[in-house]
């Protein structure tokens, strides 16, 4: 994985999305940014950015994922994997269906996931060391850099759909308290 290290942006998934398109940038292919003033989030939401918090985008070639993940589970695959590399660093972070890292009931971070040619693009943001109100920040230090590298190094693996679900489905009890009929 190349990963661009960049001071400002407004969002790294419509840079990268744009740089995709212009094929100025080949997957598999990531953009960090330190500061982000107009982040892409889910339902036409934004992620604001604080200086020092994680604003990564990137995109992955289709035919390198694994053969059983379906694509509409692609937020949950990849932000697994994200929780796993945090839980193993000892954070406290969980999944909220389907794509938001949570610590106790507040929200530290999010993805979302799309379809770009043949490519997936993903976009991360997380509050690595600083939060607005009503959100949390990373409850263990960590570089942006180091993580990537750990991020990176575990979806270089192509843990399997079945793998990554089947250990999703024990913590997702913890949803029940998000759920509202």
């Amino acid at each position: 994985m190349i990963i661009s290290y960049l001071d400002t942006l407004d969002s790294s998934q419509i840079y990268l999305k744009k740089s995709l398109q212009n094929q100025s940038i080949k997957a598999p292919h990531a953009v960090v940014c330190d500061i982000q003033t107009n982040g892409v989030g889910s339902r036409n939401n934004s992620w604001q950015g604080l200086k020092g918090n994680l604003f990564l985008s990137f995109a992955l070639p289709l035919k390198s994922l694994p053969s059983d993940l379906k694509l509409e589970s692609a937020s949950i695959y990849f932000s697994f994997i994200f929780k796993e590399v945090l839980n193993d660093l000892d954070s406290k972070v969980w999944l909220k269906w389907p794509n938001d890292l949570y610590i106790n009931n507040l929200k530290i971070g999010g993805m979302i996931t799309n379809i770009l040619d043949d490519n997936l693009v993903c976009g991360l943001g997380v509050n690595l060391v600083r939060a607005p109100l009503q959100f949390a920040s990373l409850d263990v230090s960590i570089s942006r850099e180091s993580l990537l590298e750990k991020y990176f190094k575990l979806i270089e693996k192509r843990l399997s759909w079945k793998q990554i679900f089947s250990k999703y489905k024990i913590e997702f009890e913890a949803n029940k308290d998000f759920f509202y009929t």
